[in-house]
């Protein structure tokens, strides 16, 4: 049961990231977003661990490791969804998402040297083939962009990198401390790129700028990936498929939230997507 709590939780908080970005990017830059939101993710998190009596200082091996995954899973990831999510509907950012279990699939057996299974490579080109129908009439209506699409793409296969890269580490600092170094050490290389790219006329810190930043942190990059990280330790092989709820949720925040129609391109591109991470993930 707690397992069951921990997984429908992770993907209720984590499908809501396309449509909070999406409201927050109506008063900010993208990178502007992204990094306010990394800094105090970071800190926040990093302060909670000192209080809890939790050990916050990584050890002389973990330094590398984490800049490694930081750089991966925070600074190319999500600036790179914050970007795709300018040019795609929050609902098409949540469906490409659940490719990832796939993906990480395939990056998992590549790092182990072993063979990639036949339904694994069916199961992702059903949820290509998925993903391009749902995205084919909002091409049309210039709701969806191609470099939207490709950016999509190219955060998620970095997110499995990441992915990838952390179970493959033995870390020994606490899941708390690691998110929060991996936060941090992702908004210091993002930085100069927020700084080098600003354009103040652009932002206004609003309401909806500090609502996004608050709920990006807390729900998401708190609470979310926490529970991303415990259900990666508690069951590795099985964490990905939480995942399957995500388009699920996703559209219907984005249809309740932002109005962003469902059409039958729509249900039956989330139909292939799902169907595909079945076959997939299926023992």
């Amino acid at each position: 049961m707690q397992r069951l709590i921990t997984g429908f939780l992770f993907a209720s908080l984590w499908a809501s990231a396309s449509v909070v970005t999406k409201i927050g990017l109506t008063a900010a830059q993208p990178l502007v977003l992204s990094n306010t939101r990394f800094f105090l993710a970071g800190i926040i998190m990093l302060l909670i661990s000192v209080v809890l009596g939790k050990q916050v200082r990584p050890s002389k091996g973990e330094w590398l490791p984490m800049m490694i995954y930081g750089l991966l899973n925070v600074t190319i990831y999500l600036s790179a969804f914050v970007f795709a999510i300018q040019q795609i509907t929050a609902g098409i950012g949540t469906l490409g998402v659940a490719l990832c279990p796939l993906l990480i699939s395939i990056l998992h057996a590549l790092w182990l040297k072993n063979v990639v299974s036949r339904k694994i490579w069916t199961g992702l080109f059903l949820g290509l083939i998925g993903v391009a129908v749902a995205t084919y009439p909002l091409l049309l209506t210039a709701s969806v962009t191609l470099k939207g699409v490709a950016l999509l793409f190219f955060s998620m296969l970095s997110y499995s990198f990441g992915t990838v890269y952390f179970q493959s580490r033995k870390w020994e600092l606490p899941l708390l401390s690691i998110n929060g170094w991996q936060i941090l050490f992702g908004a210091f290389f993002l930085l100069p790129f927020t700084l080098t790219f600003l354009e103040p006329a652009a932002n206004d810190l609003n309401g909806r700028f500090w609502f996004s930043v608050a709920w990006l942190i807390f729900p998401v990059s708190i609470a979310a990936v926490q529970l991303w990280l415990i259900l990666l330790k508690t069951e590795p092989t099985r964490a990905s498929l939480w995942l399957f709820l995500c388009p699920v949720f996703g559209f219907a925040y984005s249809a309740y939230f932002l109005n962003e129609g469902i059409t039958h391109y729509t249900i039956i591109g989330t139909i292939l997507v799902i169907s595909g991470l079945y076959i997939g993930r299926k023992k």
